[in-house]
């Protein structure tokens, strides 16, 4: 008779109901040993929506807490890894903020673990998707702030954990931007445009084009020289790179010092061949690469429409008008983009 074959790094689970109750109660022993194990297998368990369901409501959750604390590594990270899958679902999400989890997981943001670090970013992330996790994590904006100028001095962290922490930024400034603002956020995030990698140039511009929502947030662009490599993104490969950046210029020139900028940089051109070009690849693009680029055009026309109103602005659009005219009068146009276009039109052709 062929032997039971047993997974060494996993705990025994019990059968059905039982199998949740059991592993947490494995939980409270003081073996390291065993908290690896049972943890492994409780992670595998929450795959299962029921599983997942009796852990978030059966009041296991908080006895998390005191191992996010453990001093061994391997329990700290694989606790961080858990939570990371409950978070997967609205209920968990849900039971995570209303539980005392979130001031010792934050505190993990600081641990010598990588590994540890990644989890939680992970967690925090999916926390702010939600309007009430972003509330809940508007305290952590500050020290999120914090590691990007610490990366700058230090060792910089993998891509997946500035990526995840520039998103959680983004959602966070969304929700209230003043925080960023006081913790240098625009100046930080500004070294993040040029960095080697799209995904973080992505996030970083999205994080900013949020901190640029405020009148101070326009100020500060202005005052800390970033616009230059703004326009430059508006060249970038990647599509949601450029409209972020054309995003955050959108909110900039909305004030004089922005409008004056944009227009010694020259910007108008850039901008007119963002509008204006409608390449038969285009056409045939899919359909999240069209709703990315839609974004694009959106934010370029709102731009040309607000450096209209510059005497200067005005006399080069003026010159350029067959163009953003196509776009406002084509049957065959996006509702939205074709409505930003008449706008723009508008404002070029307005006279008193």
């Amino acid at each position: 008779m062929a032997g039971v074959l047993i997974d060494p790094t996993r705990a025994p689970v019990a059968f059905g109901q039982r199998a949740v109750p059991q592993l947490f109660a494995e939980l409270q022993q003081p073996e390291a040993g065993r908290k690896q194990r049972a943890l492994a297998s409780l992670c595998d368990l929450m795959h299962d929506p029921e599983r997942l369901y009796q852990a978030v409501t059966g009041g296991f959750l908080e006895q998390l807490e005191v191992l996010l604390k453990d001093e061994d590594l391997s329990v700290r990270t694989k606790t961080c890894e858990l939570l990371h899958l409950l978070t997967a679902h609205s209920i968990g999400r849900q039971a995570l903020l209303s539980s005392s989890l979130l001031p010792p997981l934050s505190q993990l943001l600081d641990d010598s673990s990588s590994s540890c670090r990644r989890n939680v970013h992970r967690v925090l992330n999916r926390l702010a998707l939600l309007p009430a996790g972003a509330e809940a994590l508007l305290s952590l904006v500050p020290k999120l702030m914090l590691k990007l100028r610490e990366e700058e001095e230090e060792e910089e962290e993998e891509e997946e954990v500035q990526v995840l922490r520039l998103s959680t930024l983004s959602c966070c400034s969304r929700l209230d931007a003043l925080p960023g603002l006081a913790s240098d956020g625009v100046s930080l995030l500004a070294r993040k445009l040029s960095h080697r990698s799209p995904n973080i140039r992505r996030e970083a511009a999205a994080a900013l084009m949020t901190l640029s929502v405020p009148l101070d947030g326009k100020q500060q662009v202005c005052e800390t020289a970033v616009l230059p490599v703004l326009v430059g993104l508006l060249k970038d490969e990647d599509v949601e790179v450029q409209a972020n950046a054309a995003g955050t210029i959108m909110n900039t020139v909305i004030i004089t010092a922005g409008k004056l900028q944009c227009l010694d940089l020259d910007v108008l051109p850039v901008l007119l061949d963002l509008v204006s070009e409608q390449t038969e690849e285009e056409k045939e693009e899919d359909e999240e690469r069209r709703r990315r680029r839609k974004a694009l055009v959106i934010y370029s026309l709102r731009t040309l429409t607000s450096l209209a109103e510059a005497p200067d602005g005005r006399r080069f659009l003026l010159e350029q008008l067959h163009l953003l005219t196509r776009r406002s009068e084509a049957p065959e146009e996006d509702r939205d983009v074709r409505r930003a276009a008449q706008t723009a039109v508008k404002v070029i052709t307005w006279t008193p």
